[in-house]
Order: C-alpha cells, then sequence, then structure tokens
C-alpha cells in the first residue's frame, strides 16, 4: 500500500489506546482464535498464547502511544505476525522443545513486516530504555519521570519543591547519565539505534 492515508483497521489501534472495551472485546474475538490455533499447533497451550496477545497488545499500545502507530496494512496480519514472531522467540529461548511449526500458506504483503519489524524494533528500544531506566538513581528517575508527563521545568521545579536551576541541571546530568548506561549495553548495537 503505497499511500500514507492510515487503513481503516486503524480503528483497533485507536480503540486500544482509548480502552474502548467494545474494540478489544472484538480484537479478541476476531483475531485470537487464530493466534491461539496457531500456539497450539506449534508447541504451545492456551496460557501461552493468551500471554502472547497480552503483550503484543501492550507493545501496539506502548508505540501508537508513543510513537503515533498508523496502520498501513489490516490490523489482522500485522497482530498476528507480531504474536507468531513473538511466540517463535519464546520457542527459541526455551529450545529445549521439539518445535514443529506449520508454516502460512498466506503471502504476507511488505507493509505488514515492515510495520512488525517497525514494531519489534520499538519493543526492543522501550524494553532496554525501561531496563537502564531502573538502574538509574531515585533522584534522576524522580526529576526526569516528573519531565515526562509535566509540560514545563518550571512545574517539575515546583513539584519538587527546588530551583528551576537545579531541575534543569539534574535533568540534564541524568538524561546524560541515561544516554551514557544505554549506549555502553551490549543490547545497543543490536537494537538499532
Amino acid at each position: 500500500m503505497s499511500e500514507k492515508n492510515s487503513h481503516p483497521d486503524q480503528l483497533y489501534i485507536e480503540g486500544l489506546l482509548q480502552n474502548n472495551s467494545s474494540i478489544i472485546a472484538s480484537i479478541y474475538k476476531k483475531f485470537a482464535p487464530k493466534v491461539k490455533n496457531y500456539i497450539r499447533t506449534n508447541s504451545g497451550d492456551d496460557d501461552q498464547a493468551q500471554d502472547v496477545i497480552q503483550e503484543v497488545l501492550i507493545t501496539i499500545y506502548n508505540q501508537a502511544k508513543t510513537s503515533g502507530l498508523q496502520l498501513s496494512c489490516p490490523f489482522d496480519a500485522y497482530f498476528f505476525l507480531l504474536c507468531k514472531r513473538r511466540w517463535l522467540n519464546e520457542l527459541k529461548k526455551a529450545s529445549n522443545k521439539e518445535v514443529t511449526l506449520q508454516e502460512d500458506k498466506v503471502s504476507i504483503e511488505e507493509s505488514v513486516q515492515e510495520m512488525t519489524l517497525q514494531t519489534e524494533v520499538f519493543d526492543s528500544k522501550q524494553s532496554l530504555f525501561d531496563e537502564m531506566f531502573q538502574k538509574l538513581g531515585d533522584k534522576c528517575q524522580e526529576v526526569l519521570k516528573l519531565s515526562f508527563v509535566t509540560k514545563t521545568m518550571e512545574e517539575v521545579a515546583e513539584k519538587l519543591n527546588v530551583t528551576y536551576g537545579y531541575v534543569r541541571k539534574k535533568k540534564s546530568l541524568c538524561t546524560g547519565q541515561l544516554t551514557e548506561m544505554i549506549q555502553q549495553s551490549p543490547r545497543f548495537r543490536s537494537v538499532n539505534y
């Protein structure tokens, strides 16, 4: 699909963002059975399928919230491919099991593969960021968390009961420390920053 307009299935992304229970129920009703069947056919069970579905929906939600995810392909293909890849990664981790895979006979559009790859890269980046963020000191975490959700640094300073100059300098130092920790991580190169 070469047009830049979002796909009509964007309504599922919007529904996740708005925590719309009828859209979320629709996702489970329309798309989860295919994923569950695939996972059951490939060395898994319903509980594992449910975990994969939950993790993928959280990843899609986070990407949509953070990066403004715009579908350029059907939600079904995008969601299924993300779940399939997540499951295959789980199988690789637990490689002590014998794996029998039944490949789809449906050809997957390039846009679905591209969107899936973008979401997987986003998820890897988010995971690395979260891991390094947790290694920061409490004061750095507090300053950065407030600066993420507060409109101005003046408001951050007021909430922390410190001066504007202090909070600006602290945020700069903490951001630098976090950036350095991320770049020093062995996972950094594989995440394609």
